[in-house]
């Protein structure tokens, strides 16, 4: 067995499944509902507010929904030593565990292409590749699995070193036709170029898929990886919190203090966002591992658990389905449950209407949770 490996029957860490049930409803309804009780309360500067919390940085910077899909490549990483450890204490070898690793690679990047790539609409001229969440998703898992599987800690945090410095050598030094070395602008960075020319006429043009990015990508699964073995370890509870928010702190400081020479940009995935992104993330991993694991306060993160549980058949969900008012069937949710409502509650309508659609997809998702139907890539 892998020394990295506690013990075949390891604790599940509940606070990893309610924080990416959390990150989730965020993703896939949090924000609209968000959006629609700030119109709902007529309030100008709750609006504002508002629309900061759930728009990106245009291009440099940082803002709260910039978080939540490193969140989620972080959370996916913290998973990898449960799962990988599993595998290892029923007897899988190396052969069995990189054909998990090919599969699953495989099974999200046709996944991304289906959700945001447009494959299933059997057109190439709409056809795009590497433009959605899982697509990069599965290429940073890839190396960040094939890193984990070979390293031990100190070889994983070396590699997350080598990967950033080289992101940024790259990005510093490299030059780009037309514009020269060290360029971050939207139209001059390496990342987009590289991406233009490879993908040609499948390039999304503001897709989250880079393909430069793939070693940062990696980076934040491997985080999240270090941040899992450090509370399986046999520390106490305490000392792993603690040793969670300094790490976490750390990553922010380092991150604002790199960024004046590389600036923070989510899009083309940064050294400097990386870092500054996944140290918010330990920190969040650090409350809820305290909340939930360590005093025990469970009941409240039960209906993000079930979200968490089957988060890729949520996302999914969200992405294949139009659930707007009108949109086809699953559209229907308003008209059905709630339409009639509409005349009396004016400018609170939006919010039911969200109510009841994203109620719909938790009771799916509940059911499947109680028939321990968990969609597993």
């Amino acid at each position: 067995m892998d020394s990295r490996v506690s013990s075949p029957t390891a604790d599940r860490l509940v606070s990893l499944d309610a924080l990416r049930g959390v990150d989730m409803f965020w993703l896939t309804g949090g924000t609209a509902m968000l959006l629609a009780v700030a119109r709902g309360a007529g309030a100008p500067e709750f609006l504002e507010l508002a629309k900061r919390w759930t728009t990106h940085a245009p291009w440099e910077g940082f803002q709260l929904h910039d978080l939540i899909l490193p969140l989620f490549f972080f959370i996916v990483g913290a998973a990898m030593p449960l799962s990988f450890g599993k595998r290892l204490a029923r007897g899988d070898g190396k052969g069995s565990l990189y054909r998990h690793v090919w599969t699953r690679t495989a099974l999200l990047f046709i996944l991304g292409l289906i959700g945001q790539g447009h494959l299933l609409a059997y057109d190439l001229d709409r056809l795009r590749i590497l433009y959605s969440v899982l697509e990069s998703l599965a290429l940073g898992y890839a190396v960040a699995a094939i890193v984990y599987l070979n390293t031990r800690v100190l070889g994983q945090a070396v590699a997350v070193a080598v990967f950033l410095l080289g992101s940024w050598a790259a990005l510093v030094w490299i030059p780009v036709p037309g514009h020269g070395a060290g360029v971050l602008t939207p139209e001059g960075n390496l990342v987009g170029y590289v991406d233009k020319l490879v993908l040609g006429p499948f390039y999304g043009g503001d897709g989250w898929g880079r393909i430069v990015s793939t070693p940062n990508c990696a980076c934040m699964l491997l985080i999240g990886a270090l941040a899992c073995q450090w509370l399986r370890s046999d520390r106490g509870q305490a000392v792993k919190v603690a040793g969670l928010l300094l790490a976490g702190a750390a990553c922010v400081g380092l991150g604002l203090a790199w960024s004046p020479w590389l600036p923070i940009i989510k899009s083309i995935k940064t050294s400097s966002f990386i870092l500054y992104a996944t140290g918010q993330s330990i920190m969040l991993l650090a409350v809820f591992y305290l909340v939930v694991d360590v005093w025990g306060w469970r009941a409240w993160t039960f209906p993000f658990v079930v979200i968490g549980m089957n988060s890729i058949a949520v996302y999914m969900a969200v992405l294949v389905f139009d659930w707007g008012p009108g949109g086809g069937l699953f559209g229907q949710i308003g008209a059905v449950f709630v339409g009639g409502l509409r005349p009396w509650l004016g400018a609170w309508w939006p919010l039911v209407h969200e109510l009841a659609r994203y109620t719909v997809i938790w009771l799916i998702l509940y059911w499947m949770y109680r028939a321990r139907s968990f969609v597993r890539v």
